[in-house]
């Protein structure tokens, strides 16, 4: 009898690079192609909430684990702000990274309803750290990262979305 994987081995997730200097945008496409094996054809497109940069969406399908390969791909220029998400899938929580220059990346676990997980053992060092826990929290969420790419998300109303689909084995 063939022996049942209980994880998924495919799953899917978005990129958002909100904002990039247009003379990186060639290279985000590259880095994220090479990452996907795929060829990426973006379409950026002007970002309202900051003129001079642009800013993109994707969608991507790939193997559980493609989302912190695609982050690591991105991390090579600190100027991007940037998210990148990967659902759930069976076994295996979803996750979010998060990218602000000044605050550098943040990652959270996510629910099957995209909410930010936070465990049991991170709750306890919050807790016994002695400092702020209001604060700690917020941190632990990815509050701070929200806080500074809000107005690039509210500015993204109506750009253009493209699909990634990593070619698997």
């Amino acid at each position: 009898m063939r022996e049942m994987n209980q994880f998924a081995d495919v799953t899917t997730g978005v990129v958002y690079i909100h904002s990039s200097p247009a003379a990186l945008c060639p290279h985000v496409d590259w880095a994220l192609s090479a990452t996907l094996d795929s060829p990426a054809k973006l379409r950026w497109t002007s970002q309202p909430a900051y003129d001079g940069l642009l800013r993109v969406t994707t969608d991507w399908t790939g193997p559980v684990g493609t989302c912190a390969r695609l982050v690591d791909s991105l991390r090579a220029w600190p100027m991007l702000r940037f998210e990148v998400t990967e659902d759930p899938s069976h076994g295996v929580d979803g996750e979010r990274y998060s990218h602000v220059p000044g605050l550098g990346l943040w990652r959270g676990s996510t629910s099957a309803n995209g909410d930010v997980v936070v465990g049991e053992m991170k709750l306890r060092s919050i807790m016994n750290s002695g400092g702020d826990i209001a604060a700690e929290i917020d941190r632990a969420i990815g509050a701070p990262w929200d806080e500074e790419l809000e107005p690039f998300r509210s500015s993204g109303e109506g750009a253009e979305v493209t699909w990634l689909r990593r070619r698997v084995s």
